[in-house]
């Protein structure tokens, strides 16, 4: 088995390497965490190994316990690499947009948004695989645990936030490209019992604020809003912002990149 050189992993992933730091430093200042970060984090190699056995202790159930789990995760995360190379970016992402996150190792550990995007891509990878069963399996546990219930087979690119994360629906046929933030409460959703492609696009960049419901096989442009609440049942633009139910068009998104200012005021001009 090949040797892990840990100094030249640290120097090559500066994500890893500042989680591990804060780590470290609460080892120190938080004594009573110190079996914690161990166990979470300074106890692995790589972050990936890290990220592996996050999922399983929080995935376990009496059915499925953590060392069954454990392999199942890696196995999907050797599989695509892609799922390790998303999860930094949603870290950075929350450290980015979220005004209370202070590190990368506080939604790493901490955040349910961060963990139900994790179990998605595994789930998602598994699916792809053909293990449908254990990747509804999956399902199931994030939904329970996490309140987030997105199908394996939904399309969720980089870089991605759900704040807070409490009651997010992504359905089968939805697509969320890189960039996007959801909050709680967010629905992408069938508009009944239609089958085929019968769930949002939302494309790279856009907001979409807390317990808006968008419904049925359309588009959120690039780089739009969705103001808290609304009701979205027709395509949206391109840069503006919408709101209301349903949800019609007030004005400019407000800024180039509304995903990442999380600015959720909304005037008459948008």
């Amino acid at each position: 088995m090949a040797q892990v050189d840990t100094g030249s992993s640290l120097r090559l992933d500066p994500i890893w390497s500042a989680m591990r730091e804060d780590a470290t430093e609460i080892t120190r200042t938080e004594p009573a965490l110190a079996s914690f970060a161990y166990s979470s984090v300074l106890n692995h190699h790589r972050f990936e190994d890290a990220l592996t056995f996050l999922l399983s202790h929080k995935l376990e159930s009496p059915e499925m316990g953590a060392l069954t789990l454990s392999p199942i995760i890696a196995e999907a995360i050797e599989q695509d690499p892609v799922i390790a190379t998303a999860a930094r970016a949603d870290l950075s992402a929350t450290f980015e947009r979220d005004a209370a996150c202070t590190s990368y190792l506080e939604p790493f550990l901490f955040f349910k948004g961060f963990h139900a995007l994790q179990a998605h891509r595994v789930a998602h990878t598994l699916w792809n695989h053909n293990r449908r069963f254990l990747a509804k399996f999956l399902q199931s546990r994030a939904s329970e645990v996490f309140g987030v219930d997105s199908h394996p087979a939904a399309q969720i690119g980089q870089g991605i936030m759900i704040d807070h994360a409490t009651g997010v629906v992504i359905g089968e046929t939805a697509i969320v490209e890189d960039g996007v933030s959801l909050l709680q409460g967010v629905t992408l959703g069938g508009t009944g019992k239609e089958s085929g492609n019968r769930h949002p696009k939302v494309r790279q960049g856009a907001m979409i604020g807390a317990g808006a419901k968008i419904l049925g096989n359309i588009e959120i442009g690039s780089f739009s809003r969705v103001g808290a609440g609304s009701v979205v049942v027709k395509d949206v633009p391109p840069c503006v912002t919408v709101v209301g139910v349903p949800a019609r068009v007030v004005g400019e998104a407000g800024c180039d990149h509304p995903a990442i200012t999380m600015d959720q005021t909304f005037s008459a001009d948008g």
